[in-house]
C-alpha cells in the first residue's frame, strides 16, 4: 500500500455505520464479495454492529482525510463457546480505492492482531469465482479448508463458497 502512514486504522463507532453500509452496498452489484442481492439498510445492520467489540471481535475502519475508505470485521464462528478461538474476517473497500494494496494492509493487521484478540484460527469465506480475494488470502498463508459447491445462486448462476483458513495461535 502506498503511503500507509496517511491512513488511520481505528475501532469503528456507531457513527461510522452509514459509511460501513455504503461500502458494503457498493459491492453487491459486482456479485463477487457478498451473497446479499439487494442493498442493506443502516437499521438492518445495527444488531450486527452491536455484536462486535474492540476486545475480541472488532470492526475496524480505515480512514484518511476524514473519509472511511474501507473496513474489516471479525465475526464469531458458529456461535458456540468451543469455537471462541475461531473468527471469520471480512474486508470491504470503497470502490475508489480497490486495487491499491489496502486489502493486503488490512489482512496483515488482522493476522497480527489475532493473538491479542484471543483468535487462534482465522477464516475467510470467499466465492470460488473471486480470484483476487482467493489470491490475497493464499498470499498470506491461508489454505483452502473447504469447498461448498454451488451453494449460492447469484443472478441465476450457482456459485461455490471456499473457506480459507489459517492457524495463527
Amino acid at each position: 500500500m502506498q503511503q500507509q502512514d496517511t491512513y488511520k486504522l481505528r475501532d469503528a463507532v456507531p457513527a461510522d455505520l452509514p459509511a460501513i453500509v455504503h461500502i458494503y452496498n457498493s459491492t453487491i452489484p459486482g456479485r463477487m464479495v457478498t451473497a446479499d442481492l439487494e442493498p442493506v439498510t443502516v437499521q438492518s445492520r445495527e444488531n450486527w454492529f452491536a455484536e462486535h467489540n474492540p476486545e475480541t471481535r472488532p470492526i475496524w475502519v480505515l480512514e484518511k482525510d476524514g473519509k472511511i475508505w474501507g473496513w474489516l470485521s471479525f465475526q464469531s464462528f458458529y456461535g458456540r463457546p468451543a469455537y471462541n478461538g475461531t473468527a471469520e474476517v471480512s474486508i470491504y473497500l470503497d470502490e475508489e480505492c480497490r486495487g491499491r494494496g489496502l486489502g493486503r494492509y488490512l489482512l496483515e493487521k488482522a493476522i497480527a492482531a489475532c493473538p491479542e484478540l484471543g483468535i487462534k484460527t482465522v477464516l475467510g469465506f470467499i466465492f470460488g469465482h473471486n480470484a483476487h480475494s482467493l489470491a490475497l488470502f493464499d498470499r498470506y498463508g491461508f489454505a483452502k479448508w473447504a469447498e461448498l459447491p454451488r451453494i449460492a445462486e447469484l443472478d441465476g448462476i450457482e456459485r461455490d463458497l471456499i473457506i480459507m483458513g489459517k492457524r495463527v495461535g
